[in-house]
């Protein structure tokens, strides 16, 4: 399985979803411009001591990830549109597709995805932490599949 996060924007949550790679020995995949510096101390912070147990692959864009991307299905996240959560099927070759914080992923990336997941939210909540729906997913897949 691999994550995959389209154009993130907020250090401390690519840093806390780096450790949760690290922790399932995930590949992360960063696709450009992040709206931050990989040398950003919130970055390092949040991501501990982990980061050289990290696989972490960045991307220029969304179609050199697209032209290379690993195997398996894309399966992209929303948070206003899609199946429910529940419906996923997780499959040990699939790459989590998460959009950035403030704006979600747009229709070009998401025409791309062999699946779209949506978390309900309650009324007047816009949407959930980048770093905690990334674990919410982890946490779902690991609790279908077994951890390898």
């Amino acid at each position: 399985m691999n994550i995959v996060l389209y154009q993130p924007e907020i250090p401390p949550n690519t840093g806390n979803i780096a450790r949760l790679c690290a922790g399932f020995n995930l590949t992360l995949h960063l696709v450009e411009p992040l709206g931050f510096s990989l040398e950003d101390r919130y970055l390092k912070r949040a991501g501990l001591d982990y980061w050289p147990l990290v696989k972490l692959k960045i991307w220029p864009d969304w179609p050199s990830f697209c032209l290379s991307k690993p195997i398996g299905r894309l399966i992209a996240t929303s948070a206003r549109r899609g199946k429910h959560f529940t419906s996923y099927q997780p499959q040990q070759s699939d790459n989590l597709l998460f959009g950035p914080e403030t704006r979600g992923l747009p229709e070009e990336v998401t025409k791309e995805a062999n699946e779209i997941l949506n978390i309900p939210l309650a009324p007047g909540v816009r949407s959930l932490n980048l770093a905690t729906t990334v674990g919410f997913f982890l946490g779902l897949a690991y609790s279908r599949l077994p951890i390898s």
